[in-house]
């Protein structure tokens, strides 16, 4: 692996627009650990198995400086040996460049749909593999497969182990291994996330490689990487790490690097950062939902909801509370912070792509009657903390950014595509 990556990075450097181009394997924009795992594994994969005259080069899908925040899949990498020197990110490799000069080829793997921002990329498309809800129109050019397994990775294992098993080693294995275990919980059945296909695949490779760490053991390790305190620095800072949202009616969530919620409350200037992050990105209210573990290793989900309007903060509390499809059982906890209601959130199996079609009913309701929030309580929102007062924020430009309907699609298709 470590010399496949280091030849897809040489290939990029010397990228100086010749030549037969790249045959790249791009993932999701969220950019998790299963993600990152399927770029690389299948690339590494194609690499080895195809004959094409094009690179093959994984691509991460964000920049090189948000990788960072990424903790459990920096852990996994130490782990592995591997160098983050060695990955390749969005903006190291100019895809519309490429694609104008007829020198891409793109496989999309745990995704299968490209945002707006991309549509000009759709000719380039020539694979698909992916475990979320297809969106993708059918083409005859464009192979897809999508199967509602836990982790994508499943799915590259199949396909590695069907047509090339002689590329796998302990190094392969391993990071395949650490995404099947971490998308999927650990393999149990009470956290909803596990398939029969997905736990197959975890005992192949562990019949076939019988030094892979323990399950248990490893499947901790990371959880504890993803929750290091080392990354947790601010509330914004965990929102912005791995916040998915839906600009203009302010729906974030971040269920991947908020530690239990009870820890979570407890910081002392939490709404003034929390308000903070509403001002600079124009957002109304705040969803957010975390997910720990007991000390039997059940899982424990919460979920909070925060805005200065009560108004907001009690629509969205009661329409979750009574929610029927799925039932998310929510008993209301004690909040520190008079402008965030939190609860327990029950029903462990609905996960932030089950709570998605209630936050689209919700929204949807909202504009259907109208609903713009309470005029009086708008204006005693706090004023903007200076900190905020930065590039990019939307009050230096008037207001937030007018959307359109397909920005709010992509949106939604990113928050499914991290999904715990």
């Amino acid at each position: 692996m470590e010399a496949f990556l280091t030849s897809c990075c040489r290939a990029v450097k010397e990228n100086q627009g010749g030549g037969p181009g790249f045959h790249v394997v791009l993932g999701n924009e969220a950019c998790d650990l299963d993600s990152m795992v399927c770029a690389l594994t299948y690339a590494y994969f194609l690499s080895k198995s195809s004959g094409e005259d094009q690179q093959v080069v994984p691509l991460l899908n964000i920049k090189r400086v948000e990788f960072p925040l990424r903790s459990d899949s920096i852990f996994l990498l130490q782990q592995l040996h591997l160098s983050a020197d060695l990955l390749l990110f969005r903006d190291q490799l100019d895809l519309q460049d490429l694609n104008r000069a007829g020198r891409l080829r793109l496989t999309l793997v745990d995704h299968n749909v490209l945002p707006s921002l991309d549509s000009d990329l759709e000719g380039a498309v020539v694979q698909v593999i992916d475990h979320h809800l297809l969106e993708r129109r059918p083409s005859p050019s464009c192979h897809v497969t999508v199967e509602m397994v836990g982790s994508c990775a499943t799915l590259v294992t199949e396909r590695i182990l069907q047509e090339a098993p002689q590329i796998l080693d302990l190094q392969v294995a391993h990071m395949i291994y650490a995404a099947v275990l971490l998308d999927c919980v650990n393999l149990c059945p009470s956290a909803g996330k596990v398939t029969p296909q997905d736990s197959a695949v975890a005992a192949e490779l562990q019949v076939r490689f019988p030094d892979l760490p323990q399950r248990e053991d490893l499947f901790q390790r990371l959880q504890d990487a993803k929750f290091s305190v080392s990354v947790l620095i601010s509330p914004e800072y965990q929102l912005a790490s791995d916040g998915l949202s839906l600009p203009q009616f302010g729906v974030t969530q971040s269920p991947k690097w908020v530690p239990a919620l009870k820890d979570f409350l407890q910081g002392a200037e939490l709404e003034a950062e929390l308000s903070a992050f509403c001002l600079k990105f124009g957002f109304d209210f705040l969803l957010l939902m975390t997910i720990s573990f007991s000390e039997r290793q059940q899982p424990i989900r919460e979920l909070a909801v925060f805005s200065h309007s009560n108004t907001y903060r009690q629509q969205v509390g009661v329409y979750l509370e009574q929610a029927c499809s799925p039932a998310l059982q929510l008993c209301p906890i004690r909040s520190p912070h008079p402008h965030i209601s939190a609860y327990q959130q029950g029903n462990t199996l609905a996960s932030r792509k089950k709570l998605l079609p209630l936050v689209k009913d919700f929204l949807s309701e909202r504009e259907r009657v109208g609903f713009h929030g309470d005029a009086e309580e708008e204006s005693r929102f706090p004023p903007t903390p200076m900190n905020s007062l930065v590039d990019g924020c939307p009050l230096d430009g008037g207001g937030p950014p007018t959307l359109s309907a397909q920005d709010l699609q992509d949106q939604f298709s990113r928050m499914a595509d991290s999904d715990l």
